[in-house]
């Protein structure tokens, strides 16, 4: 069974900063890409950022240049440096990955449980 558990996620003001992080466990054979979304009360859950294994990245037109999205292959995890925060960021962040496991060809995407970050002064 694989798990995401973020971390990192809390209250901050407004220009404050914050790291939030995901690691995958379980019975891993290769991770493809890695991405945050983000889902606020009433709205849609949508995409903050994604990266590939490569280390290609995308990011929503509302974080770019102050969102950081990063991996590290070796310990299966990928953090999102959020810098000058705004109101209007606050949102639980979840972490989505596309896992093949062992004894499948398959690559399934997993969710992890969602972390809440509230920017308020």
């Amino acid at each position: 069974q694989v798990q995401l558990v973020e971390s990192g996620g809390g209250l901050v003001q407004p220009g404050g900063s914050l790291r939030l992080s995901c690691a995958a466990s379980g019975n891993i054979v290769s991770i493809n890409a890695m991405g945050w979304y983000r889902q606020a009360p009433g709205l849609e859950r949508e995409l903050v950022a994604d990266i590939t294994t490569g280390g290609s990245t995308n990011y929503a037109d509302s974080v770019k240049g102050r969102f950081t999205i990063s991996r590290d292959n070796a310990k299966n995890t990928v953090y999102l440096q959020m810098n000058s925060l705004k109101p209007e960021d606050t949102a639980v962040y979840y972490c989505n990955a596309g896992i093949r496991t062992a004894f499948t060809i398959f690559v399934r995407y997993y969710w992890g449980q969602g972390t809440q970050v509230t920017v308020s002064s």
